[in-house]
């Protein structure tokens, strides 16, 4: 009888230590999650109501609801763009959405698409971004998993009072920037370039700070900077873009690594090569709303033609030499990193 009341007690204690155990992988399972998503367009913007709001959707969607975004708009969780890259890597934020440009220099790989006259694709930039961080930028986002990279669509030039027609109109304007290659190319095309994240334009442009700005069509409605302009001018589509800037997606590692195996990967497959097109696409797309309130507001429209942008591509071409010349400084092989990104521009211009 004391063996079988022994064992019995065994079991029992067994038994709840099972239990125990089963409730607290239970909990664990089931613990919610709160992402705290930081990034610089306010709510209007179309990368706030077709990409990241989507985005936040889908991975609670996905994980049952254990997933959560805290989405902080327009820099409202505090710091500056240039500093997101940062906060995430520090976990300050679990997410952003940043250009890596406004960090003048800190990212030179991934700066090869911000080389004038590129491409005219966000979706096969995009997708040409995605296979070259895999090959030569990874290393320049330590602590930070990056979950997609893409490029906008075209960028144009809009102007206040002088419209842009040839290559000696730059001459004498105030032209804001994203990156410090835009930066660059402005310089050589005969205006005073002014560095400046998205959300300081209107600020600057209503001053006088800057006499216009290259941006694609996409943020202007949400920042109303098509009631602050009166000139755009639009480049022939039969050249690559004027300029494009590369965004990119990143989660703290840290946080990554922290979750459970099945969060991870409703993660996993929201992210990556796949998703990274699906937002270029998405940029691709945007053109025609923005566009038309410039228009619905009589604005004046110029194309500026091929045979009159080829004096710009040439003009441009130092900064091609500039670039391979500087990462190859830092021991990286510059040559061959332009070609493959030209390569892989290439090839998925002509899979689209």
């Amino acid at each position: 009888m004391h063996k079988n009341t022994s064992r019995r007690a065994g079991w029992r204690l067994q038994a709840a230590a099972l239990a125990a155990a089963l409730a607290t992988s239970t909990g664990a399972l089931a613990q919610e999650v709160t992402l705290k998503f930081h990034h610089i367009w306010n709510t209007q913007a179309m990368a706030s109501v077709q990409v990241i709001q989507p985005w936040c959707e889908k991975i609670a969607k996905d994980s049952g609801g254990k997933l959560k975004c805290q989405v902080l708009p327009a820099m409202s969780g505090g710091g500056t763009p240039p500093q997101l890259v940062d906060r995430v890597k520090d976990g300050v934020d679990d997410l952003i959405i940043t250009l890596p440009g406004y960090t003048a220099g800190r990212f030179p790989a991934m700066e090869v698409f911000e080389l004038p006259f590129m491409t005219n694709s966000a979706e096969a930039g995009a997708r040409a971004a995605w296979d070259y961080l895999q090959k030569y930028a990874l290393k320049e986002f330590p602590g930070t998993k990056v979950l997609a990279t893409w490029v906008h669509d075209e960028g144009y030039i809009h102007t206040r009072d002088k419209p842009v027609k040839t290559l000696a109109d730059f001459k004498g304007l105030k032209m804001r920037a994203p990156t410090r290659q835009t930066n660059k190319l402005l310089a050589l095309l005969g205006a005073s370039p002014v560095g400046m994240p998205l959300p300081a334009i209107p600020d600057a442009i209503s001053k006088g700070t800057i006499d216009g700005f290259v941006l694609p069509w996409e943020p202007l409605p949400s920042l109303k900077l098509q009631e602050m302009v009166k000139y755009h001018a639009e480049t022939d589509p039969s050249r690559p873009a004027l300029y494009s800037a590369v965004f990119v997606f990143a989660m703290n590692q840290a946080k990554y690594d922290s979750l459970p195996p099945e969060l991870k990967k409703v993660i996993d497959a929201n992210s990556g090569a796949d998703y990274s097109r699906q937002v270029g696409k998405v940029w691709d797309g945007s053109q025609g709303a923005a566009r038309k309130a410039a228009q619905d507001r009589g604005n004046t429209f110029h194309l500026v033609p091929a045979a009159e942008l080829d004096h710009w591509v040439k003009a441009s071409a130092p900064l091609y030499d500039s670039w391979v010349g500087e990462v190859t400084g830092r021991g990286m092989p510059g040559a061959q990193m332009l070609q493959d990104a030209r390569d892989l521009l290439a090839k998925y211009r002509t899979a689209k």
